[in-house]
């Protein structure tokens, strides 16, 4: 198997992280706030359509324990699955800037007061950055680890609109640069594919568009459908429907034929943890088939992070090539 991406056609966050850390390191799932700007309906908001009642908290069980209690026991529970050693702790669900600047600060010190813990990611939105928090965030890049997940999710208003998220395009767009021009935290955003009349153009310039931001990472989700959103009431209508496997592995394969290979990937595909509450597409249910799948389709079709891209520089004409040789090279394993 190749260095580099280990084999794979795409720019793994795993990679990114090791080059950071110098070793593999482990996400601690946690969620500490239970509400957003979108629920409480702040300036006529309405919740997401596609978010349930859980607010993509990885663990429901989690909003019910403290902190502390969290971090313990999902850091046994993966410490021993994969005899892992280093931990970031990942302010996962709702909103985790809508809340008090010294309630984020305790949360920061409690995480942190585990050895075992050499950072923390927090996940947040475009339109909940103000100054105290970007503030608090410069304060803590200082002395550990600090990443942020900012929830994007399309560069276009129309699909915004769709999912009822309460921001625009241009507003991600300000909050992205006034992140990354006032903090020196890693920066990585959430896109999801499948909105009704998404097009093959859109994918690819939303790529370019990723090629021109100051951020490091990039985690895909197709839409799906889950209890009580509001995309179950237009599924059961017929006024929805769920991309198809097949359709979603076309535009992950677009996205990342256009991004630049220096934008490292969380994962390909989203997963639907709890199985019992997805309507839609049953495929979402399997953790790793449709991620391997992907896989094999880009193998396929010799496609790879960046092949579309026409290098600009001698450093990403070094790059394009060496990446064009590992890939060439692991497809004829």
């Amino acid at each position: 198997m190749e260095k580099g991406w280990s084999g794979l056609p795409y720019h793994s966050v795993s990679e990114h992280f090791k080059r950071i850390f110098n070793e593999k390191v482990y996400k601690i799932p946690v969620s500490v706030v239970d509400d957003c700007p979108n629920r409480m309906g702040l300036k006529g908001m309405k919740t997401c359509s596609f978010c349930d009642v859980w607010g993509s908290a990885a663990q429901s069980e989690s909003l019910q324990m403290t902190l502390p209690a969290q971090i313990e026991k999902y850091h046994a529970l993966i410490a021993k699955k994969y005899n892992a050693k280093k931990f970031l702790v990942y302010f996962q669900a709702y909103t985790n800037t809508f809340t008090k600047v010294p309630a984020l600060r305790t949360n920061f010190e409690t995480a942190l007061a585990y050895p075992y813990v050499a950072g923390f990611v927090l996940g947040t939105r475009p339109d909940c950055l103000s100054e105290s928090v970007l503030q608090l965030w410069q304060e803590y890049c200082e002395k550990t680890f600090v990443a942020v997940e900012l929830g994007v999710q399309s560069f276009f208003n129309p699909h915004l609109e769709f999912m009822r998220r309460g921001h625009s395009a241009e507003d991600s767009l300000k909050a992205i640069t006034k992140i990354s021009s006032r903090t020196s935290v890693d920066l990585g955003i959430h896109l999801i594919f499948g909105s009704p009349h998404e097009t093959e153009a859109e994918v690819i310039e939303t790529a370019k568009i990723c090629n021109d931001q100051p951020i490091t990472n990039i985690k895909l989700h197709n839409m799906h459908v889950l209890k009580n959103t509001a995309l179950e009431t237009w599924y059961n209508e017929g006024t929805y429907a769920p991309i198809s496997q097949e359709d979603y592995t076309r535009k992950v394969e677009l996205f990342l034929s256009h991004l630049h290979p220096r934008i490292a990937i969380h994962r390909l595909a989203a997963y639907a943890s709890r199985w019992d509450e997805l309507i839609a597409p049953k495929w979402t249910a399997d953790k790793m088939k449709p991620h391997q799948e992907i896989i094999d389709h880009l193998r396929l079709k010799k496609a790879y992070q960046g092949c579309k891209l026409t290098a600009q520089t001698d450093l990403d004409r070094t790059l394009f090539h060496q990446m064009s040789l590992r890939v060439e090279r692991t497809n004829s394993n």
